[in-house]
């Protein structure tokens, strides 16, 4: 599969789990046995951080103890010990693999439940890219899920930034509230947008409109999250995240489920995932979203290619919701979100081959 992308020019980003292992008993897709602190092979009961957790069900009890959310079990699932050279060692060998196979980097999953310098450290172990598919040299893209709206825990997301790019959770949910126009908030307001709102820098922030688990009401900003169903509001939001120069830019591909079975997997026949039906307009039909390929989405990645590198400029509102602005001489774009139609003269400032878009 990896050969196969990356023939077509398609680079894999694998989600990658190890600060914890399974809980339970039983036995994998392998055949091999588990039975929640003992993994034949791998890791036994003296490769996770029970000596170091001091909790009373060996769990985390309070996320307001940076101990507890790094240390004890998440939901159950045996903690391992990334400090350890041992564990370190196996991480980063089930690492190096994916990158030896031609993967281009990784998401690594509950990263606020890990140190960042045993992240360091597994980070340093890493390869150098594939040569057969990258410029040799290339670093693999390490990005860390931290969980961080805000909220004066004391485990935050820029504790991580110096190890690799972050999950930028606030933005998802500032975007949300702005453009839901909760307590009176206006796209006005994001003049001084990314930095100046309390998030990352932007050569440390990956952000999102939504991700997997947000859409379902999963992890962090709650009703604020726009997704796939709120459609005209999810545009306009994604054609100003793909504008704006703040931040590494990740959109959401989706498949449809009811919003009261959060954990409904994609669309089956049989227990068979069914094959992604594209329509003649591009789009996906079958209850696959692809909201990567709504036109308007699409068109905005053409945008972002075109203006990168160019600075924010001509920055423009009425003080409400509707807002324009330039990158350089490479882009414009004019977003309305008031409930009337908008009659403006602007500077464009777009030279003959830039991009405009208007939502």
């Amino acid at each position: 599969m990896v050969k196969r992308c990356n023939a077509a020019g398609v680079r894999i980003y694998v989600d990658a789990v190890f600060n914890h292992m399974a809980e339970g008993s039983g036995y994998g897709t392998a055949g091999s046995s588990y039975n929640g602190l003992d993994f034949p092979g791998i890791y036994s009961a003296f490769d996770f951080n029970d000596a170091k957790c001091h909790t009373a069900s060996g769990g985390i009890e309070s996320y307001n103890d940076a101990n507890q959310v790094r240390n004890c079990k998440l939901q159950g699932m045996a903690d391992l010990n990334q400090g350890s050279e041992y564990v370190r060692g196996k991480i980063s060998e089930y690492l190096n693999k994916l990158i030896d196979a031609g993967v281009a980097g990784f998401r690594v999953d509950a990263c606020k439940h890990m140190w960042p310098g045993d992240l360091q450290a597994i980070s340093g172990r890493l390869h150098d890219l594939s040569t057969e598919y990258f410029p040799a040299g290339t670093r693999p893209f390490f990005v860390q899920e931290v969980i961080d709206v805000g909220g004066g825990e004391p485990i935050t997301s820029d504790q991580y930034q110096h190890v690799g790019r972050v999950t930028e959770f606030k933005y998802s949910k500032f975007i949300g509230e702005v453009f839901r126009k909760w307590n009176n908030q206006k796209l006005s307001y994001f003049s001084n947008w990314g930095e100046g709102w309390g998030m990352l820098p932007s050569t440390s922030a990956l952000v999102f409109v939504d991700n997997h688990d947000n859409q379902r009401g999963h992890g962090a900003g709650g009703a604020s999250i726009i997704t796939f169903r709120d459609s005209k509001l999810y545009k306009m939001a994604n054609a100003f995240m793909m504008a704006h120069p703040y931040g590494y830019t990740r959109l959401m591909s989706s498949y449809y489920f009811d919003p009261h079975a959060t954990d409904q997997g994609p669309p089956s026949t049989n227990e068979n995932t069914n094959g992604v039906t594209i329509n003649s307009d591009s789009t996906c039909g079958g209850d696959w979203i692809c909201e990567h390929r709504w036109r308007q989405i699409r068109n905005m990645v053409q945008f972002r290619n075109v203006v990168t590198g160019q600075s924010l400029q001509n920055w423009w509102s009425n003080g409400n919701n509707q807002i324009a602005f330039s990158r350089g001489n490479k882009g414009f774009i004019v977003i309305n979100n008031d409930d009337w139609n908008m009659n403006e003269w602007l500077q464009t400032v777009v030279w003959s081959g830039g991009a405009r878009g208007g939502t």
